[in-house]
């Protein structure tokens, strides 16, 4: 019985470790640490267009890093980060409204509101589309508990 107890301990301190080592992460990120994918997240309210940030305009912010175009894009990232960065840390606004979580598309971008959403690939896009509050409200529900799990 004590053996048991023992091995049952182990086990669960095992499976803690491991639930630790994949839990969510705040921002979507990609192999290397880039959020989004390398893209600036400020050029999607200034340029109203997806642009590739530059390894020479970087900045560490929630856990990854953050890329820009520009200097001047980057100093306003950093004077309001919340602003600028997408919804549900850069994951898939639809997945997200769906209870899990998927990578993105920095393609298939939309600002609803003046917040940046982004999707897994542009169809996806379409049908987060076709009900956009009602599935922001599911996501905003659904994003505490997926990021806590």
């Amino acid at each position: 019985m004590r053996m048991t107890k023992r091995v049952a301990m182990i086990l669960l301190v095992w499976l803690g470790a491991i639930s630790t080592a994949f839990a969510l992460e705040p921002v979507y990120s990609d192999f290397f640490g880039k959020a989004i994918k390398g893209y600036d997240p400020v050029a999607y309210f200034s340029d109203a267009k997806p642009v590739k940030g530059s390894s020479d305009h970087r900045y560490d912010w929630n856990g990854a890093t953050w890329y820009f175009s520009s200097n001047a894009n980057l100093n306003m990232f950093i004077q309001d980060p919340q602003k600028f960065a997408p919804q549900y840390g850069g994951y898939c606004a639809w997945a997200v409204s769906e209870g899990y979580t998927a990578s993105i598309d920095p393609e298939a971008w939309y600002i609803h509101d003046d917040k940046l959403y982004l999707n897994y690939s542009q169809s996806v896009q379409r049908t987060w589309q076709k009900d956009v509050t009602g599935n922001i409200n599911k996501a905003d529900a659904n994003w505490p508990k997926l990021l806590v799990q």
